[in-house]
């Protein structure tokens, strides 16, 4: 994605509230008139967030697409036969019917019309649905005739942005292509962005694959493993960092080559086809045994698979390479140690 030569067209804002506690729901009258200056600011708030995102997501809905609102009210934008400023009260009003959970925060929602964004490779428009739900005090100073005042004010932190999804005009028919964020990832309140209001599916593309193969391998080693066999915290290291060593070291994945190198033992291999079945279905998720590599999929998965043996207060060990130079023990006394091996100390 590049946004460099991106601009704000129009900018609409209302203030949609929680409908359970009584917020109300506030609509403009027309869209914002912004200097050049303001326009710019504004443009980089909402776009630069979008920039290190890359997990992309399409419109859908479980009957059919064409019951997807949101879906239908931007359709119509990009097509031309939707008027920008109605489109973003209907979509404020769809928002408010969604917001019914106690713990929702009323906030003022944004919507705007970009253009000359470049994603996939593709100059298009984009239109932009944004809400700002918490709000961060600071101080303005101010000086007249060499006295000095100080207020304190309540305002929208420009560096954090609590939700937004970017839509771009492109693959119409398959739910265009959408960006989304969302600061609120735990509790029953925080889907009623992503599904109850946008109705947002993953794009299965190389990202989704890779990133969701190295979450179910996760899982495998550091859960059925420990119940099914007789293994160590260094083994279930060392295998952590053999499967993000596979995904980093190659540019397209083998399932079967991948099982070799990695697992090696056939029992090991015939678990982890077992636990593969039934992953993909508890999870409903569709993935192929042969796939492109997403990098950016592996760096964020590779912060999670932790390499770190912690060992009660005192000591964490950091394993990256060969397991063979760690030695596990007790002592007669029943104190546990490990004997670690090395050649040079830095």
């Amino acid at each position: 994605m590049n946004f460099s030569n991106a601009s704000l067209k129009t900018l609409s804002v209302h203030f949609v509230g929680n409908k359970s506690s009584d917020q109300g729901l506030v609509l403009s009258k027309k869209p914002l008139d912004l200097d050049t200056a303001l326009q710019n600011r504004i443009k980089d708030y909402f776009l630069n967030r979008f920039v290190s995102i890359f997990d992309t997501h399409s419109f859908s809905h479980p009957s059919s697409l064409q019951y997807n609102e949101v879906y239908n009210v931007v359709a119509g934008i990009f097509s031309g036969e939707n008027s920008f400023h109605l489109a973003s009260v209907q979509l404020a009003q769809h928002l408010y019917k969604n917001s019914g959970h106690p713990k929702i925060k009323g906030g003022e929602f944004y919507v705007c019309a970009f253009e000359n964004c470049i994603f996939e490779n593709e100059t298009v428009n984009a239109f932009g649905i944004f809400k700002t739900e918490t709000k961060t005090n600071f101080f303005e100073v101010s000086e007249e005739k060499s006295r000095f005042t100080i207020l304190l004010k309540e305002g929208i932190d420009i560096n954090k942005l609590d939700k937004g999804c970017l839509i771009f005009n492109t693959k119409h028919k398959e739910g265009f292509r959408v960006l989304m964020v969302d600061t609120q990832s735990r509790g029953e309140e925080a889907q009623y962005w992503k599904e109850d209001f946008l109705g947002l599916a993953p794009v299965n593309n190389e990202f989704q694959q890779t990133n969701q193969f190295l979450s179910m391998t996760k899982n495998f080693v550091t859960q059925q493993m420990v119940d099914e066999f007789d293994m160590n915290k260094t083994d279930q290291i060392d295998l952590l960092n053999r499967s993000v060593d596979y995904f980093k070291k190659n540019e397209t994945f083998d399932k079967s080559h991948f099982e070799k190198e990695v697992f090696q033992d056939k029992g090991l291999i015939k678990s982890f086809h077992a636990y593969d079945e039934t992953y993909r279905q508890e999870h409903e998720i569709d993935l192929n045994d042969r796939f492109d590599i997403s990098v950016q999929a592996v760096k964020r998965q590779a912060r999670v698979f932790k390499s770190v043996l912690k060992l009660d207060k005192n000591f964490h060990i950091y394993i990256h390479g060969d397991k063979q130079l760690i030695e596990q023990g007790v002592e007669k006394d029943g104190r546990k140690f490990y004997k670690i091996y090395y050649n040079v100390e830095n």
